[in-house]
């Protein structure tokens, strides 16, 4: 677990744990439906019990989520997450997924989790991340090329936009 300050907002990164699963729920149905549908490319107005439990049951090695909490004594709230899964045939790429809660957007909770996110990858021998997103969504594009090590891989398929791209070897030394 670390702390962080991020222009001005206090936060805690740490891995997800079995006791996130209320404060994951939580902070799924905080976030707006545009928000939701941008991280899932889907109509998600609520997280399944199956779906909590795939996102919060994971191995830690070939899928790693970490957390960003708000300080608070009344169950620290969830406000952003970011999750890598190891691809099997290809064990040196892992997809990558980022939320963050709208009220925090644009104020760096989701760059801090990609960088602690692509130190954990790193260290499991995972050297590159893929990630689907819809084309429009420039910032989080931007958010993924700011984290690359070097050229990044884009395709586009109608209004579906799949960027892989090197992450930084130095990662490897913070781990």
């Amino acid at each position: 677990m670390s702390e962080c300050l991020q222009r001005d907002t206090p936060i805690i990164i740490r891995p997800i744990d079995g006791g996130d699963r209320d404060r994951l729920r939580d902070s799924h149905e905080r976030l707006s439906p545009e928000t939701r549908y941008r991280r899932f490319l889907a109509v998600k107005p609520h997280l399944t019990s199956a779906d909590i439990r795939y996102l919060v049951d994971i191995d830690g090695r070939n899928h790693v989520a970490l957390v960003a909490t708000l300080p608070e004594a009344d169950g620290a709230p969830i406000v952003g997450v970011a999750r890598f899964i190891r691809i099997p045939d290809e064990p040196e790429v892992a997809e990558v997924a980022v939320v963050v809660d709208d009220a925090l957007q644009g104020r760096g909770v989701g760059t801090e989790l990609l960088a602690r996110l692509a130190e954990q990858a790193v260290a499991r021998g995972v050297h590159r991340f893929r990630a689907t997103m819809l084309a429009d969504n420039i910032a989080v594009q931007r958010l993924f090329e700011s984290l690359s090590a070097g050229p990044v891989d884009r395709r586009r398929q109608g209004e579906i936009t799949e960027m892989e791209f090197p992450l930084p070897v130095s990662a490897a030394l913070a781990a």
